[in-house]
């Protein structure tokens, strides 16, 4: 029985939620309260296996009480939100890089077109995400320090130098749970002359990806924007695979297809570094960063096996280890590394160029 820990102020909405998930036979509300503080009381008497979080709440909104549990009792959080304004998104993303694992909009009510869509797509996160062993945060603070490297497994990887990246004119990034904390990591210490375009696909739910990037925008030198059909990749930018669209390359321009019905992920890291595989292999840097299942895994291996660098994230700084331990499993990285590590790689590329 998955044992759930409802955090949001709306006494209609906390009321519904619990009606909702009480209903699955696998799923148990064990507590249900009403802002960030009092879900870190409760944190300290009973632990949940997963935490359905709402956003701006009296007390402690949901950012501050993600942060505390996340380095106290960490246990696996969904933010819940019904809104998309501004304030709220920001706050959002921002429990997403303080280590929630995903954002979900709250189901509508009974009656809406949506709903049966919507609490069947709520139902399927709480027991998934439940099942992710989540590490408190001080463990994912990494000391800074200087490039260094790992080989995989069966892998005859050696520290890299500046003389291996010269090639490189591409970056590609695959990305899941965990991802704003680690992006923001990287791109932050990106200084505004870096020299190649950085395309990345981020698993995220439908809707949340605008206010992303207009996050990453404001930590970021260089500018981040929602990739566009047909546009030229411009050294110096950084584009997002839009939702429902994969996003490919081919010979230096974004290619967008629309998603077909019934695709698991869209858009997929599988489907970007197939293309840069065929197209500009020798050319690609290519990085699986923290993220549930095994999207790109294999598509790592075959860029590797197409003359391109390539990089996983390491298990001690995931958030979830599922992309880039599975890239490791098939010998697809070239590199294992911490996300300082790979920022200064990134600027290692910058200075040689």
């Amino acid at each position: 029985m998955i044992k759930v820990l409802i955090v949001e102020d709306s006494r209609t909405v906390s009321q519904y939620l619990e009606f909702i998930i009480n209903n699955d036979p696998n799923i148990e509300v064990i507590g249900n309260v009403a802002n960030g503080q009092l879900a870190v009381d409760f944190m300290k008497k009973k632990r949940p296996d997963i935490i359905t979080m709402d956003v701006d709440m009296p007390v402690m909104n949901g950012l501050e009480a993600t942060r505390i549990i996340m380095s106290t009792t960490a246990v696996p959080i969904i933010v819940v939100t019904a809104s998309r304004n501004a304030h709220d998104m920001q706050i959002s993303i921002e429990a997403l890089a303080a280590g929630a694992l995903t954002v979900i909009q709250k189901p509508v009510g009974i009656g809406h077109p949506d709903e049966d869509e919507k609490v069947k797509k709520l139902l399927s996160m709480i027991k998934t995400y439940s099942q992710i062993k989540v590490i408190t945060r001080k463990y994912l603070t990494i000391k800074k320090s200087t490039v260094k490297t790992y080989a995989a497994p069966k892998a005859q990887g050696i520290v890299p130098t500046v003389g291996q990246f010269r090639n490189s004119k591409i970056v590609a990034v695959g990305i899941s749970s965990g991802g704003p904390e680690v992006l923001s990591k990287i791109f932050s210490k990106i200084t505004g002359k870096f020299p190649h375009p950085i395309l990345v696909v981020q698993h995220i739910t439908q809707g949340f990806l605008e206010g992303m990037v207009k996050w990453f925008n404001r930590l970021s030198k260089i500018p981040v924007r929602i990739a566009s059909d047909g546009e030229k990749l411009m050294p110096g930018n950084i584009y997002f695979a839009p939702d429902n669209f994969q996003m490919e390359v081919n010979f230096n321009r974004i290619k967008l297809r629309k998603c077909v019905k019934d695709v698991r992920i869209c858009p997929s890291v599988k489907c970007l570094f197939n293309s840069l595989a065929i197209h500009h292999g020798k050319e690609t840097l290519a990085m699986i960063l923290t993220g549930m299942g095994r999207d790109g895994a294999m598509e790592l291996k075959t860029l590797r096996d197409a003359g391109a660098l390539t990089i996983a994230q390491d298990k001690e700084s995931s958030l979830v280890h599922g992309m880039p331990g599975e890239a490791i499993k098939l010998n697809g990285a070239a590199y294992i590394l911490d996300p300082d590590q790979i920022a200064d790689v990134l600027l290692d590329i910058e200075n040689c160029t």
